[in-house]
């Protein structure tokens, strides 16, 4: 019979995970044990209503589109304590296309904070003064929604994904313009999370579903000095939402809680960013909105609020392509975001606050 030996410490984080009901992972490794280390809450509303979230590794500033108070909250990642909340959003209307805040980022170059809202809008703030600086339309009729910053050619994407049909929205965050569009109307299911490529010089954009077929959709890849669409690859039976770039230039596709419906096993799958090709699908996890990269531990984290037997953060080694665990979380955590710094992850659960979750050592 062959030998077993467990630290402690890993134990003690394993008989927790069992504890709380969450699927186990078996790993040589105790760092692959996650438990909850705070619960922070925000000032004025219940945090009832969210979006996106993002974190700034030059400030170690995580950012949240708060909907419920119409406003995006900025926390302390090293502390977790709150900071400040950048204001004046639609806030919740009773309807995700026409609420607001939704999607966000930063032009840390700049140092702003740009947040899309339920007006069709981009509002953009100073984050040294905290001031408002500029609300950018957008020309569409219902929310702009999520958002990602190409910093070589200083050009922010914005997904206008509830209208019809939906487009993009090229902006220069130099004279605060918009600079092209490009139309969808193939795209039935909307638009979700784009991410900027540094290798390629390209975005990358989740397209839910084209055309008739709920298992088919795709990832856009635009042209951000053209402004034009190069090419979308295709993607199958996952109803792509949320995506993030790792490693070796791969894509990590958070396969969303639609292609569930539609009659598709969960999954996330792995793209190589060059080729468009699937390089693993990985069905431990799946159901999911928002994907991140963590490049402080390499591993992507994927909130997978519609995972068959609740919401969960999966966690996958960015390396190796490999599934490590699930943690459960809560009522629509489908927000996600990682501090490189000390490696916690942010996961905003309705009615209870931001939980923050850290390896076991």
């Amino acid at each position: 019979m062959a030998s077993f030996r467990l630290s402690i410490g890993a134990l003690v984080g394993v008989l927790l995970v069992v504890a709380l009901g969450a699927p186990l992972a078996v790993a040589d490794e105790s760092s692959n044990v996650y438990h909850q280390i705070a619960l922070i809450t925000v000032p004025g509303n219940a945090l009832n209503s969210f979006d996106i979230s993002f974190v700034e590794r030059s400030s170690q500033e995580y950012f949240l589109a708060d909907r419920s108070n119409a406003g995006v909250d900025e926390i302390d990642g090293g502390t977790n304590a709150f900071l400040h909340r950048f204001g004046g959003f639609v806030g919740f209307s009773g309807a995700n296309e026409t609420s607001g805040p939704n999607g966000v980022t930063v032009a840390h170059d700049r140092h702003e904070l740009w947040a899309t809202d339920g007006d069709s809008s981009v509002r953009v703030f100073d984050l040294k003064t905290n001031g408002f600086v500029a609300r950018i339309p957008t020309g569409g009729t219902k929310r702009a929604d999520e958002i990602a910053y190409d910093v070589r050619d200083h050009i922010v994407l914005v997904a206008n994904d509830a209208d019809d049909p939906p487009f993009v929205t090229f902006i220069d965050v130099d004279s605060r313009e918009v600079v092209g569009t490009v139309s969808f109307p193939n795209a039935t299911n909307g638009l979700e999370q784009p991410v900027w490529d540094p290798e390629t010089h390209r975005f990358y954009l989740s397209v839910p579903q084209l055309g008739s077929n709920p298992l088919h959709g795709g990832i856009a890849v635009l042209d951000p000095r053209t402004k034009t669409l190069d090419r979308v690859f295709p993607v199958e039976n996952c109803q792509p939402a949320g995506l993030a770039l790792g490693p070796d230039q791969d894509l990590a596709l958070g396969c969303s809680g639609d292609a569930i419906d539609a009659g598709a096993a969960p999954q996330t799958q792995i793209m190589d960013a060059r080729s468009g090709a699937i390089l693993k699908v990985i069905t431990q996890v799946g159901g999911s909105d928002e994907v991140w990269f963590n490049p402080g531990d390499k591993r992507f984290y994927v909130a997978a609020r519609s995972m068959p037997g609740g919401p969960v953060l999966g966690v996958i080694d960015a390396e190796s392509n490999t599934w490590i665990t699930n943690v459960p979380t809560g009522p629509n955590a489908h927000s996600v975001a990682a501090d490189p710094i000390n490696n916690h992850i942010f996961v905003p659960v309705r009615g209870r606050g931001i939980l923050v979750f850290d390896q076991v050592e």
